[in-house]
């Protein structure tokens, strides 16, 4: 594979995964959605079908790797690093159109949560839409607290249910590891390679995780998935959309890169 193959594969796989998968999480969050308020198994779904597609997508062009963590996983078990940082910088450039491209699905979505009235208790609290204009504006133009989660970021990034660092970190790490060890072992298998099952393996691995093991931090299990759109978040013209939590966003890129490492030493020890 070319460079140029292989960051384009991976800027395209990438997008599509963000796409898909932000994209369910867009739909079960924002209000006046078809998919409101859904609940975790399909965005469990969601995420494991965004993963399948974006690895189809790419397959041919890059091999479908659209995660740093898994990149690593596989240029320690094969020790070729020379194109880790095309692979890398394709990934995160598809994971921050993929967010932009979530943004432009749901862009109405997006102003009718932020903006429209809340219902608190019963009662209806008036939302920035019911003030006067001058103080819609000046709501708007007031700062972030940037270390307060905005009430929209899960659709871009991941947050901690509990907030405790070793944890947080724990869990991103197990999971990550029982990812990579799952793709490379897939990629031993011949059957599995020949057949092209491989990215729907992928798939339902990423499903099972989900389940099992993303409730504690929503499990971002790849660098670019959550720090790509976490930049996004950032920079996008959201009104009243809060902080981007920029305090955690370090859990989601180590935790993931720590755990592919072990992953991929893990396999390498037993295959």
């Amino acid at each position: 594979m070319s460079s140029s193959d292989i960051f384009f594969g991976e800027v395209l796989g990438t997008a599509v995964l963000i796409l898909l998968g932000g994209g369910v999480v867009a739909g079960t969050v924002l209000k006046k959605s078809k998919s409101f308020e859904a609940g975790w198994v399909v965005i469990a779904l969601g995420w494991g079908m965004a993963v399948l597609t974006g690895a189809y997508a790419s397959t041919q062009l890059s091999g479908a790797h659209i995660n740093p963590a898994v990149t690593l996983g596989i240029a320690i078990d094969t020790g070729e690093w020379g194109d880790v940082p095309t692979y890398v910088a394709g990934q995160m450039l598809g994971a921050m159109i993929g967010a932009v491209l979530v943004w432009l699905a749901y862009y109405g979505h997006f102003q009718e949560h932020l903006l429209a009235r809340e219902e608190v208790s019963g009662s209806v609290t008036p939302g920035p839409k019911a003030f006067d204009e001058g103080a819609k504006r000046t709501a708007e133009r007031r700062p972030s607290d940037p270390n307060q989660p905005g009430p929209v970021l899960g659709i871009f990034s991941t947050a901690p249910e509990i907030r405790n660092t070793v944890q947080n970190l724990a869990t991103e790490i197990i999971a990550t590891a029982v990812l990579v060890i799952g793709v490379l072992t897939i990629g031993v298998n011949d059957d599995l390679a020949l057949s092209g099952t491989g990215p729907l393996m992928v798939a339902l691995i990423v499903l099972g995780i989900g389940l099992s093991l993303g409730g504690p931090t929503g499990y971002a299990i790849n660098p670019a998935r959550d720090l790509g759109p976490r930049i996004v978040h950032a920079l996008l013209p959201l009104p009243n959309k809060g902080g981007s939590d920029w305090g955690y966003s370090w859990i989601p890129v180590v935790g993931p890169l720590i755990g592919a490492a072990i992953g991929a030493t893990i396999f390498n020890l037993l295959f």
